[in-house]
């Protein structure tokens, strides 16, 4: 076997265990934790039917969180209780490793019960992932804690400035959309360095709660949909951000080992975000279609046909059809994001074992299999809206909040296929590419 060398260091067969991504070949360095896990025994297959299990309590609390801007402190506690913002989190400091089909399948179950409060939940949560992955050790021994406590969003747009300074850099700016923000122990931004040249340098910068500004900017209309997503603006003013808690800003550019592959023996910590980045919003699209289905059957087995013969709806043909292809759609686009997340985490394995590269163009291959996902979602829940009768648009409906959310994921930069594969095959055929 090739062994990959990993920060100079042979990624083969010293002290060796199986690998923490579960069930999947290999072999990886022995580590011992650092950060008792809480559950030392919890398996993928548990957390996932806890997810399910919370799905009538969260589909319960919509309207309020809307209202809110995200979802309540009660729930808070029960996602904490459940190991929720721990699936991604290195073992090593406190987390439970899973693999990402785990991880999204669990936040598709709590999508189906409130698309915004799994659009909350998962970018609050999988930035474990990206920290345990580029971050250095000191960096990650200090943001993890001793107790293994952590939950950031990461806002990659640049909102903001930094200014190098002895040990560090001085950091203010505002940036928006910063979704999974109300229950944060951090904040990851995008910030620009202050005369570095033209273009500046980007670098992500993570501060601490004590250290920025939760704008009340979010939920209660003020959007058309995914209200409940704690999409915050966050302000930091003046605030010394020490250099080992600084990474440069370009994690999509660039493929090998990082200090994640070292430090935790698990090849899933390349870190590759660019597919996975995106698959943290479709999630929330698929939870949304099945969300979707749940009630337009409700109200086909609760009403009748408007016009004469009458019969239940479940009973007429128009509306069998709109249920059948709500369904196959809904399965199609779930099955498409689990195959993502086995595909991400083959080509990790493939790197560890054979030294094949996890290419930017195998990353970009996952961002176009999960951009149809979402495109399938969206299409399930828009035909399954237009199929549930004028009732269904009324303010307060859930079929309503449904649409109003895909809508917003319609609108995200990054759902825009028709431009983005232009930008595909630039890269596949070795021509300048503009993604992001």
């Amino acid at each position: 076997m090739t062994h990959t060398h990993v920060l100079g260091r042979p990624f083969g067969p010293r002290r060796t265990a199986s690998f923490h991504g579960r069930g999947m070949a290999g072999t990886a360095p022995v580590t011992t934790p650092e950060v008792p896990v809480p559950e030392p025994d919890l398996t993928p297959a548990e957390i996932i039917r806890r997810a399910a299990a919370l799905r009538p309590l969260v589909r319960e609390e919509q309207e309020e969180s809307e209202r809110r801007g995200y979802y309540s402190e009660g729930l808070h506690r029960e996602f904490l209780q459940a190991g929720f913002y721990r699936m991604l989190q290195p073992r090593r400091f406190g987390g439970y490793e899973f693999d990402f089909p785990t991880f999204w399948k669990a936040m598709i179950e709590i999508s189906r019960g409130d698309p915004g409060t799994g659009w909350c939940l998962t970018l609050g949560s999988h930035h474990a992932w990206v920290v345990g992955s580029h971050w250095p050790e000191r960096a990650q021994r200090e943001l993890f804690g001793p107790t293994g406590d952590f939950r950031a969003p990461h806002r990659a747009l640049p909102g903001g400035t930094a200014r190098r300074v002895e040990g560090g850099y001085v950091v203010s700016g505002t940036w928006d959309y910063c979704s999974g923000v109300p229950y944060a122990t951090h904040f990851l931004g995008n910030a620009l360095v202050e005369g570095s040249g033209d273009p500046p340098e980007a670098v992500i910068v993570v501060v601490p709660r004590s250290q920025f500004t939760v704008l009340d900017d979010w939920g209660g209309g003020a959007q058309l949909g995914m209200q409940s997503s704690g999409s915050n603006s966050v302000v930091v003013e003046d605030v010394f951000v020490p250099e080992h808690l600084v990474v440069s800003g370009s994690l999509t550019r660039r493929s090998g080992p990082t200090p994640g592959t070292e430090l935790h023996g698990n090849p899933m910590y390349l870190g590759m975000i660019y597919g996975v980045y995106h698959a943290g919003l479709v999630v929330t699209q698929v939870g949304a279609a099945w969300a979707a289905l749940d009630e337009f059957e409700h109200l086909i087995t609760t009403r009748k046909t408007q016009l004469p013969p009458q019969v239940m709806r479940y009973e007429h043909p128009d509306y069998q059809r709109a249920w059948g292809l709500g369904r196959a759609m809904a399965d199609s686009a779930e099955a498409l994001v689990i195959r993502a997340g086995e595909m991400y985490m083959e080509f990790c394995h493939r790197w560890a074992a054979e030294g094949v590269p996890f290419s930017r163009e195998d990353d970009i291959r996952l961002f176009g299999i999960l951009q149809q996902a979402g495109r399938l979602a969206a299409d399930a829940v828009e035909l399954l809206f237009r199929s549930a009768g004028s009732s269904a648009a009324r303010r307060g409906q859930r079929m309503q909040r449904y649409l109003r959310d895909v809508a917003m994921y319609r609108g995200h930069i990054a759902a825009q296929y028709q431009n983005l594969a232009v930008e595909f095959a630039r890269a596949h055929f070795g021509l300048p590419d503009h993604l992001f």
